[in-house]
Order: structure tokens, then C-alpha cells, then sequence
């Protein structure tokens, strides 16, 4: 399994108040979308339970960003053991009296081990690998016997940047690429390996801001730039199901040359839900909902999607901007 692997979206960066959110709209779609094919396909007919599972799942994202991050401290962790323990061997070595401390001194650990906003969110989510020790033990000792550690340790002195680029390689090279890792993560939540790939993007966009390693240096991300977004992923997926027995005619009208049992179940939810957005959220403009739609058309469905997808909403958009049923705020 590769870190940076399959079909996903490109991430855009967002800055607020100096701490980057974790999800933008882009990405509340798309769990929307996700959470909306599950629903549709289980047959469900609970909206308060359909959207305490999308907002569960959004959640998880966060609880997976913070393993990912404890998981790198602990394996600073294991060093630091595996240099005591050597010393207290019966007959020690030279080099097991006096190791060389490079990695357990470097800046960048330091500084995400350092950071208090981090360790109270870890407390908070009961975030630790105190069940499963042997993941962080085995990723060292790979590691450890590596090209990379091994210049590393060996260089007459360390930067910044090498301090912290050695850490990204531990992260991209030995943890993304941790296949014992991945079955932990997928036999403890269904919803993990589905956000692997964002919240490793994150990661890296979050040691890369670091400046030096002091104490405040490394700021977690919060998993919403602002309540706006997580009451925009609620009302988005509620107001697709809700407007669903009024959309479903409108698309099959607009698709009668098409066979509608052979239509793809995931583009009629793409376009349940840019109509519900469309019609129903006056601050977005059309065009930027349009573009959107039509890009999760090409991750997620069919090759042929993007063109039909397209078609059908170029029609409903115009028919509802004929009728005036697109009300749009004046901010546009």
C-alpha cells in the first residue's frame, strides 16, 4: 500500500488563525457524497441516524490525524527505550554506554512532542498506542536499519531542515508504508483507510509549517475551519434527502434517452446533491457548485460521467434559472 496511492482529491490550504483546518468544502462533500451512497444503498430511512453516522465519520478523521501523530512520537519513544536498555545491559559496549543521540534529540520530535495544544487534544480523545506497543517497536527497528537513518545519524551535524526532513521520511517511507499499520487501522474502524490518504497530506503540511521546534512551535489542525462548514455538511446531506422525491422526477426528465436503471447510483447522488446546493445554499455561487459537482463525477464514477453529469445539470440549472428557482445572495 502507497501513503499517496488511488483516486483523491487536491487538497487546497486554508489558514485560519494561524492553525490550518483539516477539512475544506471540498473535502465536506465529499464525506457528504460518501455518507448520502451508504444511505441510499442500505435502504435507510432515518435522517437523524443517517447524519450522526456522517457526522461520526468526520470525526474519525480527526481520531485517525491524532494516532498518526502520537504514533511518530511514540516511535521517538522506542528510541529513547532501545538507548536505555542497551545501557543496561550485563556487559554494555562502548557505543551502548555512549549512543549517539541524534534522533532522539531531534528538533522537529521535540517540537511535536512539545506542543500543549497537541497533548490536550490527545488526552481529550484518550488518543494513545498504549494497546499496540509493537507497531511503533517494529516501524523503528525498519527504520533504524535504513539508508536514510543511517546517514542521517552519520552526518558531523544537523540542520533544522534535516531534523525535520528525516521526520517526514519516517512518516512518508515507514509509517505510510507500514503494512502492518494498515491492518491495524482497518481492523479497528471501517472508516480509517478511506481518510488515509488526506490526513497524511495534512501531516505533512503541518510539520512543514514548523519553523524551529520550540515549544508552540507545532500547531494541530482543527478538523473545521469554522461551524459554518459542519452545519453546511449537515444541512447539504439532509436537504438532498429531504428534496430527493422532487429531484429524482426533474433528472429523469432530463434523461430520457438514457436507460435510468443502468445510470450510475452515484451520479443521480451527484446530482441530488449539487441541485439541493444549487437551490438551497444563496451564498454559493452556481458556477463554483457546478465545477465541484463535475469534479466528484470524475473521482468517483464512471469514465463517461463528467460529460453527462455536466449535460444534465446544464439543463436543470437553466430550467430552474428560467422558472426562478435560484435564488443566490447578492455577495456573488
Amino acid at each position: 500500500m502507497h501513503c499517496f496511492s488511488g483516486k483523491f482529491l487536491k487538497f487546497r490550504s486554508l489558514l485560519t488563525e494561524f492553525i490550518y483546518p483539516m477539512l475544506n468544502r471540498r473535502h465536506l462533500r465529499v464525506k457528504v457524497l460518501q455518507s448520502l451512497y451508504a444511505f441510499f444503498q442500505s435502504g435507510n430511512t432515518s435522517l437523524d441516524s443517517g447524519e450522526k453516522e456522517l457526522l461520526f465519520g468526520i470525526d474519525k478523521i480527526y481520531d485517525l490525524y491524532l494516532y498518526q501523530l502520537t504514533l511518530i512520537l511514540d516511535i521517538g519513544r522506542q528510541a529513547r527505550k532501545m538507548i536505555e536498555d542497551n545501557k543496561n545491559k550485563k556487559i554494555p559496549s562502548t557505543e551502548d554506554l555512549s549512543p549517539n543521540p541524534r534522533f532522539v534529540e531531534n528538533k522537529c520530535l521535540k517540537g511535536i512532542e512539545n506542543s500543549p495544544q497537541l497533548e490536550k487534544k490527545l488526552k481529550e480523545r484518550k488518543i494513545s498506542w498504549a494497546q499496540a506497543p509493537e507497531i511503533s517497536r517494529k516501524i523503528f527497528l525498519h527504520f533504524k536499519d535504513s539508508r536514510h537513518y543511517y546517514e542521517y545519524m552519520a552526518s558531523p551535524g544537523t540542520t533544522w531542515e534535516q531534523d525535520r526532513d528525516i521526520i517526514l521520511k519516517l512518516l512518508k517511507s515507514y509509517i505510510c508504508e507500514s503494512e502492518l499499520l494498515h491492518y491495524f487501522y482497518e481492523e479497528n474502524s471501517i472508516y480509517w483507510l478511506d481518510d488515509w490518504e488526506l490526513v497524511n497530506k495534512m501531516i505533512i503540511k503541518n510539520i512543514k509549517a514548523m519553523k524551529n521546534g520550540d515549544e508552540g512551535d507545532f500547531q494541530p489542525m482543527n478538523l473545521y475551519k469554522d461551524l459554518d462548514d459542519k452545519r453546511f455538511a449537515r444541512e447539504l446531506f439532509k436537504k438532498t434527502i429531504l428534496l430527493d422525491k422532487e429531484f429524482a422526477p426533474m433528472i429523469a426528465a432530463k434523461t430520457q434517452n438514457w436507460d435510468i436503471e443502468r445510470i450510475a447510483l452515484m451520479d443521480i447522488i451527484i446530482m441530488k446533491m449539487a441541485l439541493a446546493e444549487i437551490t438551497r445554499f444563496p451564498e454559493i455561487p452556481v458556477k463554483v457548485s457546478l465545477n465541484e459537482y463535475i469534479e466528484l463525477s470524475k473521482m468517483y464514477s464512471t469514465p463517461k460521467s463528467k460529460v453527462f453529469v455536466n449535460g444534465v445539470l446544464d439543463k436543470l440549472v437553466e430550467e430552474l434559472a428560467s422558472e426562478n428557482k435560484i435564488q443566490k445572495s447578492n455577495k456573488q
